[in-house]
């Protein structure tokens, strides 16, 4: 029987931490969202719909490095604090190759990376 290749994710609108569960130590792949809080700083002095139209492109391509990121597994977790979880959801919803995955969605708050490996360990376990 081929194992299921199960990742748990836990991220916010910066940064993505992506936690394969298998038998062996965890790898943590990191995904960053170039758009920082400094250069969001900068911007509020232009146009609000400039400012958000920015946003929105560099949320969607932080989405999709994401999304080739995790286009091999089958289960997956996606967990923190923000609504960025739903919003990534909402862009794999949109894309056949990530029809057929099964895709949880837990809130809980900021994490160590302790923390989030114990939570990853636990929903497995249960599912």
């Amino acid at each position: 029987m081929k194992r299921v290749k199960k990742l748990g994710i836990w991220m916010d609108h910066s940064i993505a931490y992506l936690m394969e569960f298998t038998n062996n130590p965890f790898e943590i792949k990191t995904i960053e969202s170039q758009f920082s809080i400094e250069e969001k700083e900068l911007q509020i002095s232009k146009k609000a719909s400039v400012l958000i139209n920015t946003e929105k492109h560099v949320l969607y391509e932080y989405y999709n490095k994401i999304g080739d990121a995790i286009k091999n597994y089958k289960q997956i977790i996606l967990f923190g604090p923000s609504c960025a979880k739903m919003e990534f959801f909402d862009v794999l919803s949109e894309d056949e190759r990530f029809l057929k995955m099964k895709i949880e969605i837990k809130e809980t708050d900021k994490m160590s990376l302790n923390q989030q490996h114990d939570f990853i360990l636990k929903y497995f376990a249960n599912n």
